[in-house]
């Protein structure tokens, strides 16, 4: 079992989020990392209506080998701890309703006639949907057709790619409920599993944003900055260098950040973000407030694509906001400098540069997910700002390599030339 579910017999309680469960609607999405209380929550809502509504319940997942791999066992302990065992005939392979109710349990991938041939769906719960293919669900869903019939579904997402989460998430059809759910959402979470979740956040961040947030695994090779990055406390000490200042501009539904970063033998450690989706500009100030130090005589480096902000700016009260110098390049300058520093330490409070890092991304060929050298312009905007911030940096490290090029080049072509003379 990885989910916690409520222990108190008679009553079933639902976690708020999972209310929308007895709002109508064609399709009922759940989906999210370990220890959101999907499963439990499902059964539990499906033996609920079942006693009391006759209905037919198909219990679906792609593979099913035996009745062991179905979620028959799942619903019989749900029946056990509502109290409903007066309600219910058990058997190895069926559950039925004392109303008339009854709950098919089919592999979708290997049962193609059989589900084709299934009449009479009120109700389809779609369980591990991640796994499910595109084929299955052209032959699943207009077998789910009776006047009013629903089909729920929940998974752990894998990747983004996959049928179920572009069909469902991605580009959900109309009257479709999504919901992303999580631990937070579950009020019956164990010590047990948070002890888990929090050394897992610990030791393993890309892992930990899988398993328990439900984000899409992320492709590692892609990762710009995986493997560079770590989420841990720290505070500043007085022989780092810094702090270093920078900010990027929002525009529509993209934020305005900010960040405030250190550097200490060749780490990189970001202690505050500020971020804002639909920030106005007479409310830019504010948010950048609430970063420690910002405002003051330290120089802050922006994005130099909207001076009319900077300017703006520069008159109420954050005189120390100046153009980045961008130029072709600069992206890919920028992240090789990211990416130069031994470890880039993210502090815990820097939630959205931390959710950055991990996504930020070289872009993958759609057919064979090969590693391009384009970059994803996403998943960025805490990046950007740290790139604008560090940008000195990247200059005075990158003129440093171009003059040692250069000198030996000169020094080389000084040889050549004393080579030449001595042979005449």
């Amino acid at each position: 079992m990885t989910e916690a579910a409520p222990t108190e017999p008679g009553l079933l309680q639902l976690p708020g989020v999972y209310r929308p469960l007895f709002r109508p609607s064609r399709y009922k999405v759940f989906y999210g990392g370990r220890g959101s209380a999907k499963s439990w929550t499902f059964a539990g809502a499906l033996v609920h209506i079942a006693s009391r509504t006759k209905v037919r319940v198909l219990c679906a997942r792609e593979i099913q080998g035996s009745i062991a791999d179905s979620v028959h066992r799942l619903l019989q302990d749900e029946i056990f701890r509502l109290g409903y065992n007066d309600l219910f005939d058990i058997t190895a392979n069926s559950i039925k309703s004392h109303v008339g109710s009854e709950f098919l349990f089919k592999g979708l991938r290997h049962n193609v006639n059989e589900i084709k041939s299934t009449e009479g769906i009120n109700l389809c719960w779609v369980e591990e949907a991640q796994r499910v293919s595109d084929d299955s669900w052209k032959i699943l869903i207009p077998t789910i057709r009776q006047t009013g019939s629903e089909i729920w579904i929940s998974f752990n997402p894998e990747n983004e790619f996959d049928p179920t989460f572009v069909r469902f998430v991605t580009r959900p059809p109309d009257d479709c409920i999504v919901r992303k759910v999580s631990w937070r959402d579950n009020p019956w979470f164990p010590p047990e599993l948070d002890n888990e979740r929090r050394y897992l956040q610990r030791v393993d961040p890309d892992a930990y944003a899988h398993v328990w947030e439900g984000e899409c695994r992320s492709l590692s090779d892609a990762q710009i900055l995986g493997g560079k990055y770590f989420i841990e406390p720290f505070a500043p000490q007085t022989n780092w260098d810094g702090p270093y200042l920078g900010a990027d501009w929002g525009f529509s539904q993209d934020p305005t950040t900010g960040v405030k970063c250190w550097v200490h033998e060749n780490c990189l450690y970001v202690e505050h973000e500020a971020y804002k989706i639909g920030c106005d500009i007479d409310h830019t100030a504010e948010l950048f407030d609430t970063i420690p130090g910002f405002r003051g005589g330290t120089t802050i480096r922006a994005d130099s694509a909207r001076p009319e902000t900077i300017s703006f700016l520069n008159r109420h009260g954050y005189p120390n906001v100046v153009a980045a110098e961008k130029g072709p390049g600069s992206v890919e300058d920028g992240v090789a400098f990211l990416r130069s520093f031994e470890r880039i330490v993210i502090h815990p409070r820097c939630k959205h540069t931390a959710d950055e890092a991990r996504m930020y991304r070289y872009k993958t060929d759609r057919l064979t997910d090969a590693v391009l050298t384009d970059i994803v312009d996403a998943n960025n905007h805490c990046i950007d700002a740290l790139r604008y911030a560090l940008e000195p940096l990247a200059r005075s490290r990158n003129m440093g390599i171009f003059n040692y090029y250069r000198e030996e080049a000169a020094r080389a072509a000084q040889e050549s030339n004393s080579g030449s003379a001595d042979r005449r």
